[in-house]
This record gives structure tokens, C-alpha cells and sequence, in this order.
């Protein structure tokens, strides 16, 4: 959660889901097919109507993803005794309490709890994910080498469909890769967050202060790395915050 909710408009998606409310912003879409045309288009080969039909896999992928992410912080509030609400916008999603200050979410291991429901909920899927494929017999296409094979995961038949594979592999790589990324003990992504109540309930002195200056340092060589490997957005995305960071530390300090 490193932005701001825009204003509703006309085009945005609203629903329900197990009782929270729900809204996409119409921005949310474009700028997940702009994440994923490299990818898409590496994958398609040049064969533009593969492109967009990959393209359209993608965002569905994104926008799932993302939903089960926000849902799980959403859910923790609800055990909390909170309710929530959820906003897919440009470049993630958001959920926003309708209440704070309560007796319940004062715990910093509750505020823990809450951070860590987001990304282990996406883990949780790709678990599912995993399982479902090897209970029929699929091979997995599984990022980590050496994790999938010594657990076996790329013995099994393939798939027939190539649209399927494509959505497997996208699958798999958003919600390992997202929501290991958020877990990096870096404000304000949810790695963060728990990285400052971890540090409070220790009994850190301006344990944000000390969460932000971590930040700071490890967005910044996260950015760095990433620059050197051809991630391009993925090292814009962590200078922003590193420098977020680092403003951050420039203001007052309670």
C-alpha cells in the first residue's frame, strides 16, 4: 500500500465480495497491461492477435492476484472487529479501514497480522495452484529450480492448451514473485510495516525512524540490483521508495 485512493469516476468497476466493498479504479487496467506488454510480448513472438489475447490473460491474472491480496488484509480487519473497504488503483491496491483507534488493532502484533495477510494469502493461492496441478498430474512450472525439482514439480504430462499454460506461468510468477517482493523491509510495503511493529514490540527506541532508515538502504540496493539485471520497472518502483525513505526522514519525528 504505497498510494493514494483516487476519486471515484464513472468507469470504475464496484461490487461485492464476501461482504466488503469493492472498487477498481479504470486506471488499473491500463496500467497493468503496461506492465505486462514486455512479458506478453516475448511470449507472443510477434503474432499480434497472440499478444493481445495474452495481454487480456495478463490483466485478468493482475487483477485476481492483486483482489486476493487486498482481500486478505481485508479479512484480517474483520477478525480484528474492523471493517474495510478495498481500492485497486494504478499500481497495487489499498485497503482502507473505516475505523482506526480501536482496542483491537492497537497491537502491534495485530498490525503485524494484518501486513502479513496480504502476501500470504497470494502464497497460500500459488500453494493451491500447486497442489490442484500435481493432483492431476501436471508438471508445474515453477520459477525456482531448484525448489521445483527437488519437490518433484516439473515430472508430470503438459499442457495442452497453450492459452492455459500462459496463464499457469502468469499466475505462478505474480503471486510468488509480488508478494515476496512486499515482504522486503521496505515503508510503506507491507515487509515495512512489519519490520516497524516488529521493532516497536522489541522495544526499539523511534523504531520508525530505524524501520525507515532499513528501508532506505535496502530499496536502494534492490533498486540497484534490478538496474543491473534489465528489471527496469522493478528498480524505478524501489528508488521511489528508497527516496520516499529518505524524504521521510527528513521530516519531524515523534
Amino acid at each position: 500500500m504505497f498510494t493514494s485512493e483516487p476519486q471515484p469516476t464513472p468507469a470504475d468497476l464496484a461490487f461485492r465480495l464476501a461482504g466488503i466493498s469493492v472498487r477498481v479504479s479504470a486506471w488499473f487496467w491500463a496500467v497493468a497491461a503496461l506492465l505486462g506488454w514486455g512479458v506478453c510480448r516475448a511470449a507472443a513472438g510477434g503474432d499480434q492477435r497472440q499478444l493481445l489475447a495474452y495481454l487480456a490473460i495478463w490483466v485478468g491474472v493482475v487483477f485476481v492476484s492483486i483482489l486476493i491480496h487486498e482481500m486478505g488484509h481485508a479479512l484480517a480487519y474483520r477478525r480484528f472487529g474492523i471493517d474495510s473497504r478495498v481500492v485497486l488503483v494504478q499500481f497495487g491496491g489499498i485497503t482502507i479501514p473505516q475505523q482506526w483507534g480501536g482496542q483491537s488493532i492497537r497491537r502491534p502484533a495485530e498490525r503485524i497480522a494484518v501486513s502479513a495477510a496480504g502476501p500470504l494469502a497470494q502464497l497460500a493461492f500459488t500453494v493451491a495452484i500447486v497442489a490442484i496441478l500435481k493432483a492431476g498430474g501436471y508438471r508445474v512450472p515453477f520459477p525456482f529450480e531448484a525448489i521445483g525439482e527437488s519437490l518433484g514439480l516439473f515430472e508430470g504430462k503438459l499442457f495442452q492448451s497453450k492459452m492455459l499454460a500462459i496463464t499457469i506461468w502468469f499466475l505462478l510468477q505474480v503471486n510468488i514473485f509480488w508478494p515476496l517482493l512486499n515482504l522486503l523491509p521496505v515503508p510503506p510495503l507491507d515487509g515495512g510495516q512489519i519490520m516497524r511493529e516488529g521493532l516497536l514490540m522489541a522495544g526499539v527506541a523511534d523504531a520508525t525512524r530505524t524501520a525507515t532508515i532499513v528501508g532506505m538502504v535496502t530499496g536502494g540496493a534492490v533498486a540497484w540490483w534490478a538496474f543491473n539485471n534489465g528489471q527496469t520497472y522493478m528498480a524505478v518502483l524501489f528508488v521511489v521508495l528508497a527516496v520516499s525513505c529518505y524524504q521521510s526522514l527528513r521530516g519531524p519525528w515523534r
